[in-house]
């Protein structure tokens, strides 16, 4: 590559304008907030037909197959380590629980009953008689399960295992004095549901609780985070996914009555942390990647469980808005799993435990603890939760992933960044795992993942990860023999800057101990974000700066990555080849996609530069995915200029989207768009910031507002029908004036 560039035109003016319609702030006390006060959709939007017993139907089938794997003693078998695992069989125990409360399941009755017989023995017993020394997490399924099987069995068994679910904690916790993590919050949410069945003294839970929250750290892991987001403190950057169980525990805790001195103080922070994480779910209803466990099936039943929790929280307070948003992102979560549900075989009807299709004996994304037993018993568990926590029929909202307008980065301990405009969501690791985590980096600096609502946001570009120890070592020493690096030459992989260093090939994912990002958000509307990825080495090493900049719209986006130094570099992105099913890939010299059907949804990735090329010749990495293959866009001018597509079945064609594409000069057109300064038109939307609208293209204003104000125009053809503003304004269109409240959604006649 001629590391010579031709000088390039337009994009700075578009990304130099000052952020507007933020949906964060900072507050007097120094609090950051996040908010989302449009309403507005830019996709026509839908009710989702989700009802609460089709939670139902996922558990029975998946105890179903749990129930094949128990032994005579009523013990769950691991059927890849053929042993009891962990929390398998009080978690089992628990669903069928409440399929028998549901007047569902009694077939597997005596194996529900066999399980609580074998689990309560095993904790009466103490530490040493648990699988795995996992007491803490029997106390809650096992507890709030003996009301389910009281009809079931004689008087003299419930009686018995009730005196065993007295058992003193102290004896149940391996390290009564350790396990101040995640680990901790099991017990604080089992202890107070053993009081709230009269199995435990409540002063002794209070005071236990109360350690817990002040001094055993779970105060401090969620409240002094920026958005009060769940620490665990076990990997860096903090795992997203590990995050939503001591969270979801907390919840718990607070919403089933806890009324000790530091109650007010844990339902403020699980209030502010889930409601954070209806920005950090993806359109489509995946809970975020990012650290260990992530990319796990049971992480999104986690995000339903708390949203489904939070819903009814939101609505007994009088918000019913919130309330609405909540449950959307509940039926979001649990409309995303089905699609792992194994369809045949002996498991036929229980799930893959990572979002793959690969043989779970290979175990890809599994980390040590991920093993058939466990985390099948945790999707049964929490969705049996969710199915009773779903009270009230509350009407659902367009949640904050559908909607979109915002930007904003989470607390450093987790490092990522989000935008979304219009539900098409991007995320991006500001830092990558240093600090390897079992063997491997489970967070890969850059951009990990592109959803767009309704699109298949399996096609990517997917998360990756960083493994040193695929690929021979390169140590980078000074002049004098200083050495400043060691990393493994194309051992990681996300979409984000590649160059050459010393004879061979860099990715951003490969460098996570130097190297580190900033975002910069430019504007926030919901049909349009503009914000730029800065990259540069912070340990003093040297190497090159990238830039890359963004412009997010509901239909696609569009990257552009400058270097400022002269040398070669290139735009790396991950294209998904194989899950466990080979996708249908193919690669030009100026455009590459995947797809699962030729016919179906596709992602497309298409380089804009007049010279461009793509080099496929990197191996290929596994990822928690699966099998990504590195493709590197290169070009001689002065910037490496780059459109996502993520393409429909219906969809227009990527090569009609590429040879209509065309640069102006604040902006550039699409088949689908026109992006004008601040300002998005589309065939059925329209909007930004400005006091005027032309819509017809005629060089006219044919929408006019008394004042600047940030707007959405929802349109049938180029009639406007609804519009909504973030300030009080006047609207004059077709010689008539609106007077438009800020915020309220106002339907024309």
């Amino acid at each position: 590559m001629n590391p010579k560039k031709k000088p390039r035109f337009h994009w700075i003016v578009i990304l130099t304008i000052l952020i507007s319609n933020n949906t964060f702030s900072q507050t007097n006390t120094g609090e950051a907030k996040l908010s989302q006060a449009f309403h507005l959709t830019a996709k026509p939007w839908l009710r989702s037909v989700v009802d609460k017993d089709d939670f139902l139907e996922l558990i029975e089938a998946t105890c179903e197959v749990m129930a094949n794997n128990q032994n005579q003693s009523g013990a769950v078998i691991d059927p890849y380590l053929k042993r009891e695992h962990q929390y398998s069989t009080p978690y089992f125990a628990f669903g069928v629980g409440v399929l028998l409360k549901a007047g569902q399941g009694k077939q597997l009755k005596d194996a529900g009953i066999k399980a609580m017989e074998h689990s309560t023995l095993a904790f009466s017993k103490g530490s040493k008689a648990i699988p795995d020394e996992h007491g803490e997490f029997f106390i809650s399924p096992l507890t709030n399960a003996l009301h389910f099987y009281k009809a079931h069995v004689s008087k003299e068994q419930f009686k018995v295992w009730t005196e065993r679910m007295e058992t003193p904690l102290s004896e149940v916790m391996q390290n009564f004095d350790g396990r101040i993590n995640n680990w901790r919050t099991y017990a604080m949410k089992g202890e107070w549901s053993r009081v709230n069945h009269n199995l435990s003294d409540k002063k002794f839970a209070t005071e236990f609780i109360e350690t817990a929250w002040n001094q055993y750290s779970q105060r401090i892991r969620i409240v002094h985070d920026k958005w009060n987001m769940y620490q665990d403190w076990s990997s860096d950057p903090q795992s997203l996914a590990v995050e939503a169980v001591g969270r979801g525990n907390l919840i718990a805790l607070a919403t089933e009555g806890y009324d000790g001195p530091s109650a007010s103080e844990i339902m403020k922070a699980i209030r502010k942390g889930t409601f954070t994480s209806l920005f950090t779910q993806s359109p489509d209803g995946q809970a975020p990647p990012n650290g260990r466990t992530d990319n796990h099936i049971f992480n999104d039943v986690l995000y339903q469980l708390a949203f489904e929790v939070m819903a009814e929280d939101a609505w007994n307070n009088g918000d019913q808005y919130l309330a609405g948003q909540y449950r959307r992102a509940a039926n979001l979560a649990f409309s995303s799993i089905p699609r792992w549900q194994r369809d045949s075989g002996a498991f036929k009807g229980s799930f893959f435990i990572t979002k793959n299709h690969f043989d779970p004996k290979d175990r890809i994304g599994y980390q040590p603890a991920s093993q058939w037993g466990n985390y099948t018993g945790a999707l049964v568990q929490h969705l049996a939760e969710a199915w009773l926590s779903r009270k009230t029929e509350i009407p659902e909202f367009p949640a904050p992933a559908e909607i979109g307008g915002y930007a904003f980065t989470t607390d450093d301990s987790f490092g990522a960044f989000f935008a979304n405009a219009g539900g098409f969501q991007v995320m991006v690791n500001l830092r990558g795992a240093s600090v390897p985590k079992y063997g491997k980096s489970w967070t890969p600096l850059g951009t990990v993942r592109m959803v767009k609502k309704g699109w298949d946001g399996r096609l990517g570009p997917s998360d990756g990860e960083h493994d040193i120890s695929k690929n021979s070592s390169f140590q980078m020493k000074t002049g004098d023999g200083t050495l400043v690096d060691s990393y493994g030459p194309q051992s990681g992989i996300s979409f984000g800057p590649e160059w050459m260093e010393r004879g061979h090939w860099v990715r951003i994912a490969d460098v996570a101990s130097t190297y580190r990002a900033e975002a910069e958000i430019k504007f926030v509307h919901p049909l349009l974000v503009k914000f730029t990825i800065h990259y540069s080495y912070v340990t003093g090493r040297g190497g090159p700066y990238f830039s890359q900049e963004f412009i997010l719209t509901p239909d696609l986006l569009v990257t552009r990555l400058r270097n400022a130094q002269n040398q070669p570099f290139g735009l790396t992105v991950p294209l998904l080849e194989d899950d466990g099913r080979p996708l249908i890939t193919a690669i030009t010299d100026n455009m590459a996609h995947t797809g699962y059907s030729q016919n179906g949804d596709r992602q497309y990735f298409i380089g804009l530069n007049k010279d461009v090329k793509t080099v496929s010749d990197a191996p290929s990495i596994q990822s928690t995915y699966g099998w990504l293959k590195p493709i590197r866009f290169e070009s001689q001018e002065e910037s490496i200029d780059l459109m996502v597509y993520p393409k429909s079945a219906s969809g227009m064609s990527a090569k009609t989207m590429y040879e209509n594409f065309e640069w102006t000069t604040d902006g550039f057109i699409t088949p689908l768009a026109e992006i004008k300064g601040n300002l998005y038109r589309g065939s059925n939307v329209a909007g930004g910031e400005s006091d005027a609208m032309d819509l017809d293209a005629d060089g006219k204003p044919d929408v006019v507002f008394s004042q600047k104000c940030g707007f959405m125009l929802q349109l049938k053809g180029n009639t406007i029908y609804r519009v909504e503003t973030d300030k009080e304004v006047t609207m004059t269109y077709q010689g008539k004036d609106y007077t438009i409240a800020a915020f309220q959604p106002f339907t024309l006649d």
